[in-house]
């Protein structure tokens, strides 16, 4: 099985708000998102899907979905383009 880390987008007020998580199901995940039964920083909002990156593991996800988290500049990086 392939587990994904994924950053998503939604734009408040003209500012771009993202969230990064990880998920073994993309389209699943993403719709969970989009309708308020996401994570709950992520209800009642839009949200989009900008990047995400397979492995093979579980534990490797949520390895660098942490690091992803965290590195705010990488993620600027991926919202910029």
């Amino acid at each position: 099985m392939h587990y994904y880390v994924y950053l998503i987008i939604t734009k408040i007020n003209n500012k771009s708000i993202s969230y990064v998580g990880y998920t073994n199901n993309l389209k699943k995940r993403l719709k969970l998102h989009n309708s308020s039964k996401g994570a709950k920083f992520t209800r009642g909002k839009i949200w989009k899907m900008i990047y995400f990156k397979s492995y093979k593991s579980k534990k490797k996800a949520m390895i660098e979905e942490y690091k992803l988290k965290k590195n705010y500049k990488l993620r600027k990086k991926i919202k910029d383009g």
